[in-house]
């Protein structure tokens, strides 16, 4: 029973976290190819507004029970502000050192930084 309600919670997590990446990705092209600015700035902020998108998305799909409070919308972004870290660090090692194009960088840092955010969200923030 566990697996199978982890399974489903994974799947709507996926939901939720493609829609936020959607947000993510076209906040960075936006501003890394449109307005030509530099791919760590553009992370940094197409990564605060994808994760404002994902708490906003989660609390409408998934995470429906818990109350929404300041404190948890504080937890989302302490928890965002490492997988922000995460995500640099993946983005500046595959530009800088791997030479790889910066969107598939980005795609790249994505799934890993997915990875951590709904670990968190699910043992650590809503326990469920």
């Amino acid at each position: 029973m566990k697996l199978r309600q982890t399974s489903i919670q994974l799947f709507l997590y996926l939901i939720v976290g493609g829609l936020a990446t959607l947000v993510e990705w076209a906040t960075f092209f936006a501003l890394n190819t449109v307005c030509a600015l530099h791919y760590v700035p553009a992370t940094a902020l197409a990564f605060v507004l994808s994760t404002a998108a994902n708490w906003l998305f989660g609390r409408l799909i998934l995470f429906r029970a818990s109350k929404s409070t300041a404190s948890e919308i504080l937890k989302i972004y302490a928890v965002s502000v490492i997988g922000l870290l995460l995500n640099l660090a993946i983005m500046f090692f595959a530009v800088e050192k791997l030479h790889f194009s910066e969107m598939i960088a980005k795609i790249g840092a994505t799934g890993i930084v997915f990875a951590w955010n709904f670990l968190i969200r699910k043992l650590v923030i809503y326990r469920i």
